[in-house]
């Protein structure tokens, strides 16, 4: 079988598409969150890159987990067992949020489609979403009768506030980018058809500045959301030590006296 994610290269920009369109990229397998978290772990290992897009195949970008596989207590869901569903969602989907949230390399979520369940949370665990017009996003889980297995729960009040995430995830209901985009969801919507472009401009716009400056930034943002003033300051004042003595930060200032585009090299 292909693997879930396939890897295409443009310039400093990677853009990730799920490649199971005949089950609207549903994530059915541990395979599947195998590749994700190789995948996550591969790229941010790699210092050529400096952004990444994730979408989907054809119709969907992801409509959460195969139903029929956690029917059928096979796959990613359910097994035989309270505490092998416990070991199976950790070994799985859990792993595969680790790793996006563990990488360092700024990532921007294409909804191209349908993002339901954890493919709603796959575009959280994101640090920016662009929406296709006709996209339809939905917290479902309680629409099937769990909880969001997957972290969802932090991630989604992260971006949009605790009452907005609590409304979404407790009714299920299925929503419009444009909604997405008044709640702060998603920063912006495009016509279908055009939403890796818009997506890929925006990760180009991203990788043209200085890519250790762009990871420590990340990371920075990501500590901000838990950490406590005095803690951000300190990892602030560190990370402003490490890159003040690179290249490229020279190169960033030298470019601006001199009144000319930067050339970065990394170092």
């Amino acid at each position: 079988m292909t693997p879930f994610l396939s890897v295409e290269r443009r310039g400093r920009v990677a853009i990730l598409t799920m490649s199971r369109p005949e089950s609207m990229n549903a994530i059915g397998t541990l395979e599947d969150c195998d590749n994700i978290v190789d995948t996550f772990f591969q790229l941010g290992d790699d210092r050529s890159v400096s952004a990444i897009v994730l979408t989907g195949e054809g119709r969907a970008f992801c409509t959460g987990g195969n139903i029929k596989g956690i029917r059928d207590r096979q796959g990613i869901g359910r097994l035989e067992q309270p505490d092998s569903t416990r070991l199976n969602y950790r070994r799985g989907v859990q792993r595969a949020t680790r790793a996006m949230l563990d990488c360092e390399v700024p990532m921007i979520a294409a909804i191209n489609g349908h993002a339901i369940g954890l493919g709603l949370d796959l575009a959280c665990l994101c640090d920016l979403r662009v929406a296709a017009e006709s996209a339809k996003l939905a917290a479902s889980f309680i629409k099937v009768g769990i909880v969001p297995g997957d972290g969802g729960a932090w991630t989604l009040q992260k971006i949009v506030g605790y009452s907005k995430a609590a409304e979404l995830f407790l009714t299920g209901r299925t929503f419009s980018a444009g909604y997405a985009q008044d709640i702060g969801l998603v920063g912006s919507v495009v016509p279908d058809g055009e939403v890796v472009d818009a997506a890929v401009a925006l990760a180009e716009e991203i990788a043209a500045n200085s890519p250790r400056a762009l990871r420590l930034t990340k990371r920075l943002l990501r500590e901000a959301q838990h950490g406590r003033s005095d803690d951000v300051l300190e990892l602030s004042a560190a990370y402003q030590a490490i890159i003040h003595e690179t290249k490229d930060h020279y190169e960033a200032v030298t470019a601006l006296i001199e009144k000319r585009a930067p050339v970065f090299t990394g170092d």
